[in-house]
Formats: C-alpha cells, structure tokens, sequence
C-alpha cells in the first residue's frame, strides 16, 4: 500500500474479477472487495449446470442482487452470465472489463460444483460436470484473465479457491477433490510463470462452508448409508459453531488480493480452524 493510499480502502482504483458470484462465497468476495475500493466484474451461469447436480442452481436476481450490493459499496459492478465452460464468453467478459475499465488486477476464481458419490459408482456425467467447471473452467478463467493483466502492467494477484478437499482426500467425493488437487498444480505453475509480470496466484482450502454447494442432507445420506466414511472427515479443533460463514473466507481472500500478503505466491492457505492437522 501506498503512503497516499487510504487503509480502509487498500485496493482503491483497482479492478477485480470474480466467477461464481451470484451467490455464497463468490457473493461474498465480491462485496469484500468492492468494500476495500475495487470495481468488481462478477460472472454467474445462472442457471442449470447439469442434471446431476441435485442442488438449486443460483439465479439472475441473485447475480443482480451481487451486483447491487457491490455498488452499494460505492464501486462499479459488470454483471454477467457466464459459463466457465464458455471460453469464449469468458474472453468476451474480460474484453468488455478491459473496455471498460481499463485494467485488471485481482482475479478470484471461485465457480465451483460438487456431488458426491463413490469413484466406482460415478456416472459419466458427474465426472465430466465436476471436472470441466472445477478444473477446466479454472484454467480457463485463468486463461482468459492473465494477458489482460500482464497487458495492465501493474502486476496484480490471483486467488484460486480451491477446498481442503485439494490437500487431504475424503471419500465419497474423489472426483471433486481431484478437481481440486489439481488446482494447486494449476496455482503453483501459474506462480511460477507470472512471477516476472510481478504476479502472484495463491490457492485457498476451505472447509465446511455454509453455502448451498455443501447439501447437508446428501452429506447425511453418505454417511447413513457408509457410517465408517465419517471418521474420515476430519473436526475443528478451533471453536465449532456448524459450518464456516463466507465472510470468514473473504477475510483471507481480501488479505491475498492486497499488499498485505505481497510476499506469498504458489502457496496453499488452509481456511479450515485446524482440521487439516487431523
């Protein structure tokens, strides 16, 4: 931060891009940054992503209300629906932002999906839905977004949201923690190739996130179904009150997008009160 730089708000006159952020975590990052001074790009799908996900999409009120609420903060907000399976939506995106704005500086890829099931009992459809917006649409945001910054030339920082489920495995849902494992290969070769355009991309592993993704009763139905999984899923040691707010995430994701964390890249941030330890 500069000596000018106001400290409440550190990220003044910065542009950010946020996928998945209709609602939950995405929503979340989204108002966080706006608050500390960023204009805020937010992308949906806003609709079905498949049939295999059993949880409610999230809606075009719920971006549009993402979007309020960033403005509400007094930043600009682009609002659009957005497939990170699209790549050329998503290049369409970051064209109009740099239209736009003229710049971009943060990146939080955050869309995500999740089912759950065994790895023997998967359907082609499960595998290739997490698999291509988890990891592929990752890559694909990043693709998209990192020319637009190295074109920007104020360097800038990358915050991957990949889920404690990317550094210790649990079963019921390996294809979703292969998805995420891999973006921490993703996040650590990112690192090393943008170091020179003074870039940084940094992953983040949260557990047990009150969001919808997280369909408590189809968790319930896996461990009824299999009681020796449980054990497997590690508890907090730091006070657990249920399931973490998304505002406990953006905390973190606030603190990598500015220059308080100007130190770290290619690193893993567990956000999980300690249960990676188990």
């Amino acid at each position: 931060m500069s000596e000018n730089q106001n400290p409440d708000k550190p990220l003044d006159g910065q542009v950010a891009f946020v996928t998945g952020a209709a609602r939950g975590q995405g929503r979340s990052h989204a108002v966080r940054l706006a608050r500390a001074g960023a204009d805020v790009v937010i992308s949906d799908i806003c609709a079905p992503v498949s049939e295999c996900i059993t949880y409610p999409p999230a809606t075009p009120e719920e971006l549009t209300e993402t979007a309020r609420l960033v403005e509400a903060e007094g930043r600009k907000a682009l609002a659009r629906q957005v497939d990170v399976r699209d790549d050329a939506a998503l290049q369409g995106l970051v064209a109009d932002t740099v239209e736009q704005f003229g710049r971009l500086d943060i990146v939080v890829a955050n869309a995500g999906v999740l089912t759950w099931g065994r790895l023997w009992e998967l359907s082609d459809e499960q595998w290739n839905t997490i698999v291509d917006v988890n990891l592929t649409g990752t890559w694909r945001t990043l693709r998209a977004t990192v020319p637009a910054m190295i074109a920007a030339g104020n360097g800038g920082s990358i915050v991957v949201v990949s889920s404690s489920a990317g550094v210790k495995a649990t079963p019921a849902n390996g294809h979703y923690s292969a998805t995420k494992h891999g973006l921490v290969a993703l996040t650590n070769t990112l690192a090393l190739e943008v170091g020179e355009y003074g870039i940084r991309v940094n992953s983040i592993h949260p557990y047990s996130v009150d969001t919808p993704m997280i369909e408590p009763e189809a968790m319930a139905k896996v461990f009824a179904d299999h009681p020796a999984y449980l054990h497997a899923f590690p508890p907090m040691p730091v006070k657990n009150d249920g399931f973490m707010s998304p505002d406990a995430i953006s905390d973190v994701v606030l603190w990598l997008a500015g220059d308080a964390s100007a130190t770290l890249s290619g690193a893993q941030i567990p956000i999980d009160k300690g249960s990676l330890k188990y």
